[in-house]
C-alpha cells in the first residue's frame, strides 16, 4: 500500500508536531494543550504553500495555533472545534486587547477584600483535587471575574483563572487519565496576579497584523462555510483510537463551564458512532467509524476549498492489541478517491505500538499529509 504514495522521512521535525515548542512563546502558551501542534509547523507550512493572503481553515482548531500564526502574518482565518475549553482558549488568544484596560481591571481585583464564598455547589469529585483554601480563592475570584462588564476583559481574566487553578491544584495528568497528586501548592492569589501580569506583558511581545479571525463551534463533517471559499487548510484531526483524550480537561470543564459529565472529553464527534457501511471491512468497528467520519470531513474540505488549494493534515496511526492501522495511508486513499492529489506523506515521528505496555505490536507513524485539490 505504501508504494502508492511518497513517504518522506523528516523525524527531525517530531517535536514540532507537538505543542511543546509553544510553551515558551507569548500568547501561544496561555493554555497548554497537549494535543496541539507548534507555531513553527504552521509557519513553515504557510511559507511552503506561499500563503500571504486569503482565508486559511483549521476544522479542528483546538486552542487556535493555526489561527494565531495567521493573525501574526495578517492572514484571515477560520477555526472550528467542539471542545468548549479549547474554543474558549482559542477565542481569548486570538482577540485584540486594550492593555491599559486590563491593567486597570487587575488593579481593581487586587483591592477586593476576600469574602468566603459558597462552594457547596461543587461536587466532591472536584473538591478532592484542591486544597480547601485554594478552592475558596478560586471560587471567590470566579465570582469577581463574572462581574466584569467588558466580555473581552472578562474572558481574559477567566482564562488566567483556569490555568492558575490547575497550577495550584493536586491535578496530575497522566496520559488521558486525571489523577490526584498531593503536594505543597503556592498561594492562589499570588500566582493568579502574576499570571495575569505575564499575559499582559505577552501582548507587548507579540505583533499582530490586521486580519479577520473567526473561531466557532462547528462539526467538521458539516462546516458552516460556503463552497469554494478556502485558500489553504492546516489541521490535525483526533487520532484513531484516541477519540477521548481530552478527558484530561474534565475538571476544568466541570468547574469553570458547568458542563455535564457525559459531554466532557470529546474534542470531536469523529469516530464516536459506527457506520453500517464499512469502508475497510478488515478493520475493527471503531476504526471504520473513524474513517467513515473522516471521509465526510475530507468531502467537506473538497467542497469549501478553491481549486489548486494546498492542504496539510497531521495524523497519527492507530494502535490496537493485534495490529497497527496505518491511518496516514488509508486517509490518503480516501482523499485520492474524493479527488485530491496526495503529493507526499511526511513522516514526523515513529514509536512502538505496545500491548499491555510490554509487547511490541508494530511501529506507529505520526505523519503530515500534503495534498492539493
Amino acid at each position: 500500500m505504501k508504494k502508492d504514495f511518497v513517504l518522506e522521512d523528516k523525524t527531525e521535525w517530531a517535536r514540532f508536531a507537538t505543542f511543546v515548542p509553544n510553551k515558551h512563546l507569548p500568547v501561544y502558551n496561555w493554555f497548554y494543550y497537549k494535543e496541539g501542534f507548534s507555531r513553527f509547523l504552521v509557519s513553515e507550512l504557510l511559507k511552503k504553500f506561499k500563503i500571504k493572503k486569503g482565508l486559511v481553515l483549521d476544522p479542528f482548531c483546538g486552542v487556535g495555533t493555526t489561527n494565531l500564526v495567521c493573525k501574526e502574518k495578517g492572514i484571515d482565518s477560520v477555526g472550528f472545534d467542539i471542545s468548549p475549553i479549547a474554543l474558549f482558549a482559542a477565542r481569548v488568544k486570538t482577540r485584540d486587547y486594550d492593555v491599559e484596560k486590563l491593567k486597570r481591571t487587575l488593579s481593581k481585583l487586587k483591592k477586593v477584600k476576600f469574602k468566603k464564598p459558597d462552594i457547596l455547589w461543587i461536587s466532591s469529585k472536584i473538591r478532592r483535587f484542591f486544597n480547601k483554601h485554594t478552592l475558596d480563592d478560586i471560587v471567590f475570584f470566579m465570582d469577581e471575574v463574572k462581574r466584569i462588564d467588558d466580555p473581552v476583559v472578562r474572558d481574559f481574566f477567566h482564562l488566567a483563572l483556569i490555568t492558575t487553578a490547575v497550577r495550584t491544584s493536586y491535578i496530575y495528568k497522566d496520559g488521558s487519565v486525571v489523577k490526584i497528586r498531593k503536594h505543597p501548592v503556592p498561594p492562589f492569589r499570588k500566582v493568579y496576579f502574576a499570571r495575569t501580569k505575564r499575559m499582559m506583558y505577552d501582548l507587548k511581545k507579540i505583533e499582530f497584523r490586521p486580519c479577520k479571525t473567526i473561531i466557532e463551534k462547528c462539526d467538521a463533517r458539516m462546516m458552516k462555510l460556503d463552497n469554494n471559499v478556502i485558500d489553504a487548510i492546516i489541521t490535525s484531526p483526533p487520532y484513531l483510537n484516541k477519540i477521548e483524550y481530552t478527558k484530561i480537561y474534565r475538571i476544568e470543564e466541570l468547574l469553570f463551564f458547568g458542563i455535564a459529565s457525559r459531554e466532557i472529553g470529546i474534542r470531536s464527534y469523529i469516530g464516536l458512532k459506527a457506520d453500517t457501511k464499512k469502508l475497510f471491512p478488515e478493520l475493527p468497528d471503531v476504526a471504520n467509524a473513524y474513517f467513515s467520519d473522516m471521509k465526510k470531513v475530507l468531502e467537506e474540505m473538497w467542497r469549501v476549498t478553491k481549486d489548486n488549494v494546498k492542504i496539510a493534515i497531521v495524523v497519527g496511526n492507530g494502535c490496537f492489541s493485534n495490529r497497527v492501522v496505518e491511518s496516514d495511508i488509508l486517509l490518503s486513499y480516501l482523499a485520492r478517491d474524493i479527488g485530491f492529489r496526495v503529493k507526499k506523506i511526511i513522516v514526523l515521528n515513529k514509536r512502538w505500538c505496545m500491548k499491555n505496555r510490554v509487547v511490541k505490536v508494530g511501529k506507529l507513524r505520526e505523519s503530515l499529509l500534503i495534498m492539493e485539490k
